[in-house]
């Protein structure tokens, strides 16, 4: 009897032996890095109870944390590299508001001083078609759209430090809001005035040693003695080559990526594409501010070209002689037209040159 419950008793002893070395087995092995961490964590709770910084710190290192929903950073809670774009959006706000001013100060005392660029108009001056109504069509749906981006950026990009101040809150709140929409459903347009606008214009724009020559003699364009140019001169190409091919083309692409968030794409590229954005936007609308300027009141003429179409003789030999001479000598895409005698109606076109 004595026996049989001693090796009743070893058998549970070498049973409960045995559970106990399998459950020992299969418990995961304790890191001693997280033990260390962990009794780190708990002794700053002890000495600093309301600290988290530690738990921010492994939040902001980067690391992959834990999610239930699936897709491109939903493991990331907080993208630390968002501090250093909005430091850099900053600063290229206070460069682009800066250079904005510049421009128009720069266009506004030159304009003081020097005033129109002007061209006499001789007695029987013929008329030349300049522009085609599809010229046309294509520069003002450019152009249109073009002017209501740059304004409603500049509201969402400067407003709160320039109009904020003047016009308080509720007004501006409105007003960022118009600009916002404004922005974001005039902006696709692009997509088709761009391409329209290069393939109208691009013959006449080519560059060639005559446009570097019109450079170094850029002095003379301000001052009445014009280096000859083609259909346009070296400074209109470099807006042309500039402000629509590569900044416009620019803004086209970093527009889309920002107001179309759904095309999977990461907070830091959308964060790239904003700063890309903006120093596009601010370059290209210095540089058309004096395309602007000089299309309007900075030159006689020039503005009448665009709307009706149309130049004077002495004009085009003033400003651009090389295609001036392309057009008397019937080797140029633009004619001589002449008004109809007693009438303010459209010119027509006249079949040889006079």
């Amino acid at each position: 009897m004595k026996a049989s419950m001693s090796r009743a008793v070893a058998s549970l002893a070498a049973a409960c032996v045995l559970a106990v070395g399998v459950a020992f087995a299969q418990s995961p092995a304790v890191n001693p890095t997280d033990a260390k961490d962990a009794k780190q964590e708990a002794t700053q709770q002890r000495v600093q109870p309301l600290n988290n910084q530690p738990v921010w710190s492994e939040v902001r290192s980067g690391a992959p944390q834990v999610t239930t929903v699936t897709g491109r950073e939903t493991n990331v809670l907080i993208q630390s590299q968002g501090e250093t774009w909005r430091a850099a959006h900053a600063s290229l706000t206070v460069f682009g508001g800066f250079l904005f001013a510049l421009a128009l100060a720069a266009l506004a005392v030159f304009y003081f001083f020097r005033g129109p660029i002007t061209v006499a108009t001789k007695p029987g001056d013929r008329v030349i078609e300049r522009f085609s109504l599809a010229d046309r069509c294509a520069h003002w749906l450019l152009a249109i759209t073009w002017v209501s981006l740059a304004i409603t950026g500049l509201i969402l990009s400067l407003g709160k430090a320039v109009l904020l101040p003047l016009i308080g809150y509720t007004l501006f709140s409105w007003l960022a809001i118009l600009a916002k929409t404004v922005h974001n459903f005039i902006g696709p347009i692009l997509i088709v005035a761009v391409p329209f606008l290069f393939t109208r214009f691009i013959r006449s724009n080519g560059i060639g040693i005559n446009d570097i020559k019109w450079f170094t003699h850029i002095l003379g364009y301000f001052t009445g003695h014009e280096y000859p140019s083609g259909k346009f001169n070296a400074g209109e190409k470099l807006v042309f080559w500039f402000v629509l091919v590569l900044f416009s083309t620019t803004l086209i692409v970093t527009g889309l990526i920002l107001v179309f968030p759904n095309f999977n794409q990461t907070r830091a590229t959308m964060q790239l594409a904003n700063v890309v954005h903006m120093v596009a936007a601010y370059l290209a609308i210095a540089l058309a501010c004096v395309h602007i300027y000089l299309g309007t009141i900075g030159m006689d003429g020039a503005y009448r070209a665009m709307r009706d179409g149309y130049v004077d003789e002495s004009w085009a030999k003033h400003h651009h002689l090389f295609w001036y001479e392309q057009v008397v000598a019937g080797t140029a895409h633009e004619k001589f037209v002449q008004p109809q005698a007693g009438t303010s109606a459209a010119p027509v076109v006249r079949s040889e040159p006079a």
